[in-house]
């Protein structure tokens, strides 16, 4: 039987009030997905549109990370849909960040790498990210400072240091991502980083860690001994 004008609504109705009622956990991911949806698509079931999007990219996070182009390849994604999933990925990033922002670096360390994860698990290419601390090792600062291809990224040491000098940053935190899915360091991540920290040591900036992110984890070179002392 078709489904009528007054079926939508009152479907868009009972999923709010469960949402108001129950938080999060009261919805499937599907389902904030629909919701999602219904600012964008005013009319009409979004039910099949946000399960075909769960199917497509796998996840509730898949979909929010998802490139446009990719999202507009899924029947019934128009722009509208994909800027009422971006906007919701954008506030994501912001929420996270500024959870991270509000002490001390090592007791925000799960805001930042869920930050990190929202940023960078899934880009197609290699971004390099700089997280500036200052001496209370507290957030002043994130930045991307290159972007490369699928499997590079050209950092420049000089402009690091003078960044951080700049933002009179006494600690830093390299970030980056590995679009091939595995976030296990390459020889030249690691001499990426060791360069980094010879160059950052007579201007008293310490690096705390580098931290490479793809959609299977991340790896934390601090954690797995492979920084400097």
């Amino acid at each position: 039987m078709r489904e009528t004008r007054a079926d939508q609504l009152g479907h868009r109705a009972r999923l709010r009030e469960r949402l108001l009622e129950g938080g999060d956990k009261a919805l499937a991911d599907y389902e904030l997905v629909e919701a999602v949806l219904f600012g964008a698509l005013p009319r009409g079931d979004t039910k099949p549109l946000a399960k075909r999007l769960m199917a497509e990219f796998g996840s509730l996070a898949g979909v929010m990370a998802a490139e446009p182009r990719k999202l507009m390849a899924v029947e019934g994604v128009g722009q509208s849909v994909i800027g009422a999933i971006k906007v919701v990925e954008a506030i994501a990033a912001r929420l996270t960040l500024a959870e991270a922002k509000e002490g001390h670096i090592l007791d925000t360390w799960q805001s930042l790498l869920d930050f990190c994860h929202i940023k960078l698990a899934r880009r197609p290419v290699e971004e390099f990210h700089l997280l500036f601390l200052d001496k209370k090792n507290r957030l002043i600062r994130h930045e991307i400072r290159a972007v490369g291809t699928i499997d590079h990224t050209p950092v420049y040491i000089r402009e690091v240091c003078k960044r951080g000098l700049e933002l009179e940053a006494t600690a830093l935190i390299l970030v980056h991502n590995h679009p091939s899915g595995d976030p296990k360091p390459s020889p030249a991540d690691i001499k990426t980083t060791h360069d980094i920290q010879n160059a950052c040591k007579p201007l008293n900036i310490r690096v705390h860690d580098h931290l490479i992110f793809a959609q299977s984890g991340h790896y934390s070179l601090r954690a797995e001994g492979k920084m400097l002392p």
